[in-house]
């Protein structure tokens, strides 16, 4: 064998093994996508501050209504674009890899979801309204400067897409990757366990623009704690997504009782009560969530028959 074809066989061997080694912190070489740490994190940071400059962007330049119109799309695009390039770049895998099957159960279990979070906040409002901290004020109130229902509309993909939005980022991105990442490091309990209590760490942190006293952080967490759970036990978004939609949607826009977000209301309501009970973060709300949070859980027993981690959320697979 000439020296001349040895080299040429050496050198690009004792290349990539370098460039293998210099790569190895970011680069999974088997699987041939980047780091769990660094897969967990990208969709979230870069979708955050692409929001936040296009945001900002339109609320300096446009009114009521052209910028909750103009908002909305931003949202929504933005989505679509992190769900299609984490899946093709930053993570190859399938979409329903991140708990997006879109299926018919799928549809099912997101229905299942905004139910219960619809029977969570009218328990809210009975208590409020039986306790004299709410008092009614009447019927189909603060749409402003549309008609009722297209405000109601607008709204109501506003907030769906918001949630989508923070459920795949939060959800489906970061826990699934921070569970993979840790799972044959530690015990699968412990991995997923990580990753719920890291992701629903970081969904409190990204409402921290409501908080006015630290213990409120509590509420939130607790939210990612249902929200994550709904997700770990299932393996699919569709619960957590419908139970965050409506959630969302039916405490201001149906029921009156928002507080940091402004909305049409289709029954206005006053909240008169002290804040530590009915305030956005107060007792009565952290007291339904986590009714709700257990009727997902009877409902996926009832639906699964039993109640333990999907093999789907720490478990890589490729496209």
């Amino acid at each position: 064998m000439s020296l001349r074809s040895t080299l040429e066989r050496t050198l690009p061997t004792a290349f990539h093994e370098r460039l293998s080694q210099l790569l190895w912190p970011v680069w999974n070489t088997e699987q041939r996508r980047l780091r769990a740490p660094l897969r967990a994190l990208l969709p979230t940071v870069l979708t955050f501050l692409l929001l936040a400059v296009l945001q900002t962007a339109i609320r300096a330049r446009f009114e009521h209504p052209v910028r909750e119109l103009l908002e909305l799309t931003s949202i929504a695009v933005v989505l679509v674009g992190a769900v299609l390039f984490a899946a093709r770049i930053i993570d190859r895998r399938p979409v329903r890899g991140f708990g997006l099957s879109f299926d018919r159960s799928w549809w099912h279990s997101f229905a299942v979801g905004g139910l219960v979070a619809t029977a969570t906040n009218g328990g809210a409002l009975v208590v409020s309204l039986g306790a004299g901290w709410a008092t009614f004020d009447g019927v189909m109130r603060g749409s402003g400067d549309l008609p009722f229902v297209p405000a109601m509309g607008l709204v109501f993909a506003y907030i769906a897409f918001a949630a989508a939005w923070e459920e795949f980022v939060v959800r489906g991105a970061m826990l699934t990757n921070l569970a993979e990442g840790a799972d044959g490091f530690v015990s699968r309990w412990m991995a997923v366990g990580f990753a719920v209590a890291f992701s629903s760490l970081v969904f409190a942190f990204l409402h921290g623009g409501k908080i006015t006293h630290v213990s409120q952080y509590g509420y939130y967490l607790i939210a990612g704690l249902i929200l994550s759970g709904a997700y770990v036990l299932t393996g699919e978004l569709a619960l957590s997504i419908g139970f965050h939609v409506f959630y969302n949607f039916t405490q201001s826009a149906v029921f009156g009782l928002g507080h940091s977000q402004r909305t049409p209301e289709l029954l206005a309501v006053d909240i008169v009560g002290p804040s530590r009970w009915v305030g956005e973060e107060g007792l009565v709300f952290v007291g339904f969530a986590v009714l709700g949070g257990l009727l997902l859980v009877a409902y996926i027993r009832w639906h699964d028959g039993v109640l333990e981690i999907n093999d789907r959320v720490p478990t890589y697979t490729g496209r």
